[in-house]
């Protein structure tokens, strides 16, 4: 029995290193880096246009004065619900996202954005209006049809803006060729 002790334990402390290797994560080595021309998009901190107005978000927000000299202000801010899919046909993940925007009124206005991903990085197209005060509920892409699904729910037809949202209702969007976010049905 003395002589089996060391033969177990040595089992034992290899069996130990083997699950070690094999269940804890390892820091990627420089080589498995992805290229720079390759990062993530990171929807926070990006820019583009709400009805031919530049917005850039910072950390997920930005301001402006509703008009020149006014202490109002127009704040848009990084809603989420990012999809990743191609939209474009050139076989690169591109990110869509929402975004609000809040013009010191009552509504609160839904956007969709999609950042085309590029050889050179990401490209951001025009917002497209979603709804006012509606409750967003998931943004997709289905696999290989080059659209981008936008699910909410919304007011039953006649509902005072004060209802709360209770009918599902999706709005289909692509991407042109000239890179511009539109609907596909009116």
């Amino acid at each position: 029995m003395k002589k089996l002790a060391p033969a177990i334990i040595t089992v034992i402390v290899i069996a130990a290193g083997v699950y070690y290797l094999n269940s804890t994560p390892h820091q990627e080595s420089a080589s498995q880096a992805p290229p720079a021309n390759q990062r993530s998009f990171d929807g926070r901190n990006a820019t583009f246009s709400i009805n031919d107005n530049a917005i850039t978000l910072v950390d997920g927000a930005a301001e402006s004065p509703a008009a020149p000299g006014s202490a109002s202000k127009v704040v848009t801010r990084y809603f989420g619900n990012e999809a990743t899919g191609d939209l474009n046909g050139d076989g690169s993940q591109d990110v869509a996202f929402l975004v609000t925007q809040d013009g010191g009124g009552s509504g609160l206005f839904y956007y969709a954005v999609v950042a085309l991903k590029t050889a050179d990085g990401y490209r951001t197209t025009n917002a497209f209006f979603i709804g006012d005060r509606i409750s967003p509920q998931s943004t997709y892409i289905p696999m290989n049809s080059m659209e981008l699904h936008v699910n909410y729910a919304e007011r039953k037809p006649g509902e005072p803006m004060t209802a709360q949202p209770s009918v599902g209702a999706v709005k289909l969007l692509k991407v042109t060729s000239h890179g511009v976010l539109e609907g596909l049905m009116k």
